[in-house]
């Protein structure tokens, strides 16, 4: 699809189409009613991979990786964008990851209409990365170009959270159609408000918060911000950690070797797994006697705990785990 003026003032009408969400695969287990895991699917390490060097695109395609993300962005010098697009078709359908992306340049960048030609073209395609999104009608404009083109029925939107304008103006964006992820891009976020790194990330705090909030509020994904000290495990496993209490679903990885560490740490652990088992069995013990809250281990247990429960079953169900097996043991 070849974008023109035509096309591009049709992407500025208004929304006539719902938009095409992430479906999750089904699950096994029977959650209690009014529970919602809709947004739960697995993109637990969102790996970026420059789409300008052909070498890291060829050790990309085996990547275990939940999400591979073929980057036109910031991973490309100014001088190779048109060599990136040239590149990105290829990779995305050599890839085996479940889900294959790409982050385009931003509006207003004079990159994003080119890039979007070409990656609209592709049938491997499943979510495009719109980075530096400042208010819906970013959004927006692209979701109108998706709807014009043949990935209409299953290509998603992760809208990057990076200025203090766009977290500003979050909840309109995490209404936007087909948005099902928002992604925290902590750089940029500095960059644009002056703040100061410290070891602590105490001054990313607030940031943080605000984007898993809102994404949950929304029934969104959460993906948390790069560990650009990629050569420290320690600190990377320390930020993955945190960032799964904070409610993140997951994280931006910039290199291979961060990937088995996020994904397990975005993992329910054996003990979390193995108490959410115990949880869930005590309650449908309890229900079909007609009790609500019960006690475990000394421990009230109620319906926000069993709801947690449920959710760390069906996360590590996504994973591989036969957890409908362990229930029933």
């Amino acid at each position: 699809m070849l974008l023109t003026t035509r096309t591009i003032a049709a992407a500025l009408r208004p929304a006539t189409l719902r938009a095409a969400r992430s479906k999750s695969t089904t699950s096994a287990l029977a959650p209690v009613p009014g529970l919602d895991l809709s947004n739960e699917r697995l993109r637990r390490a969102v790996f970026y991979v420059p789409c300008s060097e052909e070498r890291k695109i060829q050790k990309s395609l085996g990547s275990a990786a939940d999400c591979v993300m073929y980057d036109l962005e910031d991973g490309v010098s100014l001088n190779r964008k048109g060599h990136a697009r040239g590149l990105v078709l290829s990779a995305l359908a050599g890839s085996r990851a479940r889900s294959r992306g790409v982050r385009i340049n931003s509006l207003g960048s004079g990159f994003e209409m080119d890039d979007l030609n070409v990656v609209l073209q592709s049938d491997a395609l499943d979510v495009i990365m719109v980075p530096k999104v400042e208010r819906a009608a970013d959004v927006h404009f692209v979701q109108r170009l998706i709807e014009g083109s043949k990935a209409r029925d299953r290509v998603t939107i992760i809208a990057g959270i990076e200025t203090a304008r766009g977290l500003v103006n979050i909840q309109e964006i995490a209404r936007a159609d087909r948005v099902d992820a928002l992604l925290f891009a902590a750089e940029d976020y500095c960059a644009d408000t002056g703040i100061v790194r410290t070891p602590g990330r105490r001054e990313l705090h607030y940031a943080r918060s605000v984007v898993s909030t809102t994404a949950h509020a929304f029934r969104l994904q959460a993906i948390d911000m790069v560990t650009m000290d990629f050569r420290n495990a320690e600190v990377l496993r320390e930020e993955a950690r945190e960032g799964a209490e904070m409610g993140f679903t997951g994280k931006q990885v910039i290199h291979p070797a961060q990937v088995d560490d996020v994904q397990q740490c975005f993992m329910p652990t054996a003990e979390a797994r193995a108490r959410a088992v115990r949880i869930v069995r005590g309650y449908q013990q309890h229900y079909a006697l007609g009790k609500g809250a019960f006690d475990l281990d000394g421990k009230a247990i109620d319906m926000p705990v069993v709801k947690w429960a449920y959710r760390m079953l069906r996360r590590a169900e996504l994973a591989g785990v036969d957890m409908a097996a362990e229930l029933n043991e």
